[in-house]
């Protein structure tokens, strides 16, 4: 194995795609990026609305994990960073349901917004780290991105509906945590698996 794929920062895209130490390096590192950012778009396409919250299941957190621990910190945060900014100025459909522009981009659902940047950093920091490798480690990175965007998305959820975080029978956790729980469960243990099966076929294709 060369030295390039036990470096800590050396990442899945890194490994499949070559390191961005050139041009050609940097505009695929670009296209991936943009590529992460229409791929959370997709997926928040999948979307299921619950009547009693104004969060709805979707895809997009699977789009989130993935970034994280395929294209490191950096680029992981960029590409969540291009996804919720394209949709402020797209003229159609790019958030979950088909939505669009700033109200929703700042409204209810905006933290969950937020912490995907947030969160596909500290997964990609993790990734960086080696702990995207195997299996014991990756899904308690991808468990702990999961959590840092109900962090940030309670948060804001709270302040945007006026409802307390914790105390009383309808709160930002029972609208913005319970519902997802299942669903995210599945998401990040998917995504944890996805990681260290990756890193399987790379070692591979290396030592043929």
């Amino acid at each position: 194995m060369t030295t390039a794929l036990v470096s800590p920062r050396y990442t899945l895209v890194d490994a499949l795609l070559g390191s961005p130490s050139d041009r050609a390096g940097r505009v695929r590192s670009g296209v991936a990026v943009a590529g992460f950012a229409v791929l959370t778009a997709l997926l928040a396409q999948a979307r299921v609305h619950l009547g009693f919250t104004p969060v709805p299941i979707t895809g997009q957190t699977l789009a989130v994990l993935l970034a994280g621990t395929t294209l490191g910190s950096r680029r992981g945060a960029a590409s969540m960073a291009v996804y919720w900014l394209v949709g402020i100025v797209v003229p159609f459909g790019w958030y979950s349901g088909g939505t669009h522009g700033w109200e929703v981009a700042t409204g209810a659902t905006g933290g969950y917004l937020f912490g995907f940047v947030i969160a596909a950093f500290a997964v990609g920091l993790l990734a960086e780290r080696g702990q995207d490798r195997s299996l014991l480690t990756s899904v308690p990175a991808m468990l702990m991105g999961t959590f840092v965007i109900y962090v940030f998305g309670v948060a804001w959820l709270a302040h945007e509906t006026g409802v307390p975080v914790f105390d009383g029978e309808k709160t930002a956790v029972t609208l913005g945590v319970v519902p997802f729980l299942a669903g995210d469960i599945l998401k990040l243990v998917i995504a944890g698996l996805i990681g260290p099966l990756s890193w399987k076929f790379v070692n591979g294709r290396t030592r043929q």
